[in-house]
C-alpha cells in the first residue's frame, strides 16, 4: 500500500511538473518592435526556453495601454516605448516597472504635409498634430518638443491641437489633408513619406524607441526565467544585426498577418535604414524622457531612476 501510495505521488508530481509556464508578452505592430515581432512569428522564445515554457503574444498599439496591461498582472513582459515605462515606474513609486534591455533606437519621426504650409516651427500654430497614443512616446515627445518652441499645449488644445490617434487612421486623415502632421514610429514614418508624399520635419535618429519591460512582481518570482529571456533577446537582436534581409522578410510577414494587409518589402527596407537594433540601456540616456513627460505634464518630480534598470 505505502509503494502505491508513493507511486501516485511521483505520478502527481510529474504531472505537476509537465504544466508549462505561460509567459505573457507584449509588442506592437512596428517595425521599432522587431524583436517581439520576429519572435512572435518565428518561436524564437519557445525554441531557446524550452518546452515547459509557452509564450502567449499580445499584440497593443502603444505604450499606456501595455502599461496598463503590466499594472492588472495581464502580461509578464513587454516591448515598449520608454515614455510609458517611465510614467509607470513613476507612478507606482518604482515599485511595478523594471527595463531589463534595449531593445531599438531611432526609427521615430515628425513629419508634415507637402504643400509647405509648415516650413518653421512658429508655422505649427493652429496645426493639428497626430500622435499614436495619448502618453506613448511619440506623444510625450511631441507635446515637449512643442512647448520648447515657445506653444502653449494643454491636453484638449492650446496653440496647437495634438490629437492622439491610432497609427492606421493616422494615415488617412494625413491623406484627407484632416490633420497637418503626425510624429510617430516606423513603418508609418516611410508608409506617409510614401503613401501622401509626407515630410520629414524632425528626424529621431538616435533617441531610444523601444526597450524591454518587464513586471516587477514577474522578475522577483522568476527571475531565472527573466533571465533567460533577457539572454535569448540578446541572441535575437545580435542575429537581426547581423541578417537583416531574413530579418526584414520574418518581421514582414508577421506584419501582413497581424496587420491584414500586404507589407512592401521596399517600405520594410526603407524603414530599416532609420533604425538600430541594440540591447543597451543606460539611466543617463532615460533623462530627456523625464524631462520631457514633466515639459509635457505627464509626471511630476523628478522620480529616482535607481531601481528601473534591472538586469536579471
Amino acid at each position: 500500500m505505502k509503494s502505491l501510495i508513493f507511486g501516485w505521488i511521483v505520478l502527481l508530481g510529474l504531472t505537476v511538473q509537465a504544466e508549462p509556464v505561460v509567459l505573457r508578452v507584449g509588442h506592437f505592430p512596428n517595425v521599432t518592435h522587431a524583436q517581439g515581432v520576429i519572435a512572435h512569428r518565428n518561436g524564437w522564445f519557445e525554441q531557446r526556453l524550452g518546452p515547459d515554457v509557452k509564450i502567449q503574444w499580445f499584440v497593443y498599439n502603444a505604450g499606456p495601454s501595455a502599461m496598463e496591461a503590466i499594472f492588472a498582472n495581464s502580461i509578464d513582459l513587454t516591448y515598449v516605448g520608454p515614455s510609458p515605462a517611465l510614467n509607470a515606474y513613476s507612478k507606482s513609486r518604482g515599485d511595478e516597472v523594471r527595463i531589463l534591455a534595449g531593445a531599438a533606437n531611432g526609427g521615430a519621426a515628425l513629419v508634415v504635409q507637402p504643400d509647405g504650409r509648415i516650413k518653421v516651427p512658429a508655422d505649427f500654430r493652429g496645426k493639428k498634430v497626430a500622435t499614436p497614443q495619448l502618453g506613448n512616446t511619440q506623444d510625450v515627445e511631441c507635446r515637449a518638443w512643442l512647448t520648447q518652441q515657445g506653444f502653449t499645449i494643454t491636453q484638449l488644445g492650446g496653440d496647437v491641437l495634438v490629437l492622439p490617434t491610432a497609427n492606421p487612421d493616422q494615415l488617412n486623415l494625413f491623406k484627407d489633408q484632416k490633420i497637418d502632421a503626425v510624429w510617430t514610429v516606423e513603418p508609418w514614418v516611410s508608409r506617409l513619406e510614401r503613401e501622401a508624399n509626407a515630410k520629414v520635419f524632425v528626424n529621431q535618429r538616435e533617441t531610444v524607441t523601444t526597450v524591454l519591460v518587464s513586471s516587477a512582481k514577474f522578475l522577483r518570482e522568476h527571475r531565472e526565467l527573466a533571465k533567460k529571456f533577457a539572454a535569448a533577446h540578446a541572441e535575437l537582436t545580435e542575429w537581426i544585426q547581423k541578417n537583416p534581409a531574413e530579418a526584414q522578410k520574418i518581421l514582414r510577414e508577421e506584419l501582413t498577418a497581424e496587420t491584414t494587409r500586404p507589407i512592401p518589402a521596399e517600405l520594410i527596407a526603407q524603414a530599416w535604414q532609420r533604425l538600430e537594433f541594440t540591447t543597451k540601456i543606460a539611466a543617463p540616456a532615460l533623462n530627456k524622457f523625464v524631462k520631457d513627460a514633466q515639459a509635457a505634464g505627464f509626471m511630476r518630480g523628478a522620480p529616482d531612476l535607481g531601481r528601473l534598470i534591472e538586469q536579471p
